[in-house]
């Protein structure tokens, strides 16, 4: 026990009489664990210590502001200035709470992944990669058997929730855990040159990254798909993978995308093709033609019931950024904040009311917020010599970027609607307290020494 509160102390650091008075009085096991998480947290104004300080003041600040933007826009949803009656809005008006508890405990995570180097989270990366496969191999499961803490929610299968003594905890989204889970675990695999240098060797990164994509894709979560191989290919490309290598790969994959489109769902397909049938050249060419119709995954094409349904959340969300002009509405204003003209404006569809009540702005500053947490990112990754540190620096900033390019164009109609989420802005617990996590290994990589790579001796 002696031995272990001497570890301890090492660990975290503490100086001083104070603090080995408190660790050394205590005389049980439950005692001491206490004491231990406490002075844990009490440490943790040590967190913006180390290397490149300025860069993780900026991208915390960047995050925290990112944060309360997005409270701050969920909340509006739900408390226009000038509410509808006939408008029911009462579900909306509480998920700002909710966003704020999420945030708090984003806080705790943050923290939390500061408390020990970076390294340790790649020594246990693979069994965080196996308990999230686990996680949504049972999320699969709930499709075909009746499991009772995986619900059907919006026709899909892709939480997990608990009950405890009839109060209901928080729901998890074992796909978006998945996302970290999956960085931490390519990037400690590829800390050796020879995972990727040759040809055959990417078969490994290939097999990490498609494993979790079929499950994720059979939820079915298009979003999350989208994500992971534009983070897998810039991981391989910082590692050192070789240039031809990758685009081999990318030649095979568009080759075989059509048999991909064949077996797709008709609605992903609809999805999909709900891009190109905003152009009245092609609605036209739809309807005149049901063969080209077919081709798009539509038995029947109506432009008509298009604007309807499938494309009914697409046009809305234009006019929702377009209607804010240069300055917006205001907070709390405006047509698509007072009327449900916009389905998902607190989750999915946030930045289309965000662009709508602070306009062009508005959507800039939000914009430059993504960018500073992006440079910064790099900034970090760029000053680690570390293999596995620079590699999941990059894979998240990847991630990061790709989210938020991914959700913006989406609400533009620029790409598909798929449903991920805008990071740090989007209502949801999982996204949120996974982001922040994300932002607290950046920081965490960014304090921590590199390693020092000594010169090669000449015999």
């Amino acid at each position: 026990m002696q031995k272990r509160k001497i570890e301890i102390l090492n660990h975290i650091h503490l100086e001083g009489n104070f603090a080995q008075k408190i660790i050394f009085s205590c005389n049980s096991i439950s005692d001491f664990a206490i004491s231990t998480i406490f002075w844990y947290f009490a440490d943790m104004q040590n967190i913006l210590k180390g290397r490149l300080i300025l860069v993780r003041v900026i991208l915390i600040a960047a995050m925290l502001v990112l944060i309360a933007i997005g409270i701050a826009a969920i909340y509006s949803v739900g408390h226009p200035s000038q509410p509808n009656p006939t408008e029911n809005i009462e579900d909306l008006a509480n998920f700002w709470k909710k966003q704020l508890i999420f945030a708090v405990i984003g806080i705790i995570v943050f923290f939390a992944v500061n408390t020990a180097n970076y390294r340790r989270f790649g020594a246990v990366s693979y069994w965080l990669y196996a308990f999230v496969i686990a996680l949504l191999g049972i999320v699969l499961l709930g499709k075909f058997f009746d499991i009772p803490f995986v619900p059907l929610i919006k026709g899909t299968h892709r939480w997990i929730r608990f009950s405890i003594m009839g109060y209901t905890l928080p729901s998890v989204q074992p796909s978006e855990l998945c996302k970290l889970a999956y960085i931490i675990a390519l990037a400690w695999y590829l800390r050796y040159r020879s995972n990727y240098r040759k040809f055959n060797a990417l078969i490994g990164p290939f097999i990490l990254t498609l494993l979790p994509m079929v499950l994720i894709l059979l939820e079915p979560d298009l979003g999350t798909v989208l994500l992971m191989m534009p983070v897998l290919f810039t991981m391989l490309f910082v590692a050192g993978a070789k240039g031809k290598h990758l685009l081999t790969i990318i030649l095979l994959a568009i080759i075989v995308s059509p048999l991909f489109w064949c077996f797709m769902e008709n609605y992903q397909k609809e999805r999909i093709s709900s891009v190109l049938l905003q152009y009245r050249w092609v609605s036209q060419k739809a309807e005149q033609h049901p063969a080209f119709a077919n081709i798009l995954g539509w038995k029947r094409f109506s432009s008509k019931q298009w604007t309807k349904n499938e494309g009914f959340q697409l046009i809305r969300s234009k006019y929702a950024i377009a209607s804010g002009g240069m300055k917006g509405y205001g907070f709390r204003k405006g047509p698509f904040i007072k009327y449900d003209f916009l389905p998902s404006r607190h989750n999915d569809f946030i930045f289309a009311a965000i662009a709508h009540q602070w306009g062009f702005l508005g959507s800039i500053t939000l914009l430059a917020l993504y960018a500073i947490i992006v440079i910064c990112g790099l900034e970090i990754a760029m000053h680690n010599t570390d293999p596995f540190g620079k590699l999941l620096a990059i894979g998240i900033v990847a991630m990061f970027a790709v989210e938020a390019i991914v959700n913006i164009s989406m609400t533009l109609g620029l790409m598909p609607i798929t449903g991920l989420t805008l990071p740090f802005i989007s209502y949801g617990g999982s996204s949120l307290v996974v982001s922040m996590a994300s932002v607290g290994l950046l920081n965490n990589i960014g304090r921590c020494r590199p390693f020092i790579i000594a010169k090669k001796i000449s015999s």
